[in-house]
């Protein structure tokens, strides 16, 4: 089979295309012929052998080489046979899900039945391909993170990338006050996801303005913005939740006001997600669409930070 391969840490030029054997599924696992993968956070640490919360990341990607030589944690696509151990599905079913381990930038990829779900009938694979990091990232946070509610003013730093886009839309599905923080170019953008306010940060400081929130969700992270910023512009019950768990793990860990997470996309959250997207509550937002021996391109384009939505990566038509 075809696969994207890197045998070192760097820039998007350690990417090669090569022949790489097929996998084999585990009892509890199921080889899927992969249609499409998209581009996340967590594909650029770990080409780059990024060192973040304090060294987990270089656990997980490898020290001084690779621990894993394909990429992609995204998939969605049809299974070609099962593990003896799986219940849920069967050779031919459409899915869509987020590898534990990397392994989705090839032809075919093995993925555990706890981290797989039914592909939305609504989508294509395109589409299905950008939900589940995100939209799982962004689901936990505002669901399990916080108790989000009807009522609630929520505000959505970031509302215009891959995270941004499904946490406007999830909010909205629990309460109609969400305004969403973007650029200039993504306002009507985000205004199409339900945001019944939208920010330009080029242009006001929401945390200037005097306005106050119940929530407040950073899905940037990286250190683009802080609690410390943000405290003032939150009720007395508020909630500060982002993305970024390494800023906030000591500095803010018995503070209440503040919650920072490591999202674990699993079957029950692909779940809940179809039924929002298969009820016309969520869309995927796609901002380009590269073919899997562009894979370098895409990252380059994804570490430029300027993605409105998702980068997507067309492994089969």
């Amino acid at each position: 089979m075809r696969a994207i391969v890197y045998e070192k840490f760097g820039s998007p030029d350690v990417f090669d295309l090569k022949e790489v054997d097929k996998p084999t599924p585990k009892d509890d696992e199921l080889l899927v012929k992969v249609y499409a993968t998209s581009v996340n956070a967590i594909d650029i640490v770990f080409r780059s052998g990024a060192t973040m919360l304090f060294g987990f990341t270089k656990l997980m990607a490898g020290f001084r080489k690779p621990k894993f030589n394909i990429l992609g944690f995204d998939i969605s696509g049809e299974v070609e046979s099962i593990g003896k151990n799986v219940t849920k599905f069967k050779k031919g079913d459409l899915i869509y899900g987020a590898l534990k381990t990397p392994g989705g930038n090839a032809e075919y990829a093995c993925i555990p039945e706890n981290n797989t779900a039914i592909k939305p009938v609504n989508m294509t694979h395109e589409e299905a391909a950008t939900v589940p990091d995100t939209g799982g990232t962004a689901l936990h946070g505002l669901r399990d993170k916080v108790t989000i509610k009807e009522g609630q003013r929520v505000l959505i730093i970031g509302a215009s990338g891959g995270v941004g886009t499904f946490a406007v839309q999830i909010a909205k599905t629990f309460t109609n006050d969400v305004t969403g923080v973007c650029s200039t170019s993504a306002i009507n953008m985000v205004k199409s996801l339900g945001a019944n306010t939208v920010i330009d940060y080029t242009k006001e400081d929401f945390t200037q303005n005097g306005q106050t929130y119940d929530i407040i969700f950073d899905a940037v992270g990286r250190n683009k913005i802080s609690y410390s910023k943000c405290k003032n512009s939150l009720t007395k019950d508020g909630v500060f939740v982002t993305v970024d768990l390494q800023s906030v793990i000591f500095k803010y860990m018995f503070n209440k006001k503040v919650k920072g997470y490591l999202a674990n996309v699993d079957a029950e959250k692909l779940e809940y997600l179809r039924n929002l997207i298969e009820a016309g509550k969520i869309k995927s937002v796609i901002d380009k669409v590269y073919p899997l021996s562009q894979i370098a391109e895409a990252h380059r384009y994804y570490e430029e930070g300027h993605t409105k939505g998702k980068i997507v990566i067309r492994i089969k038509d």
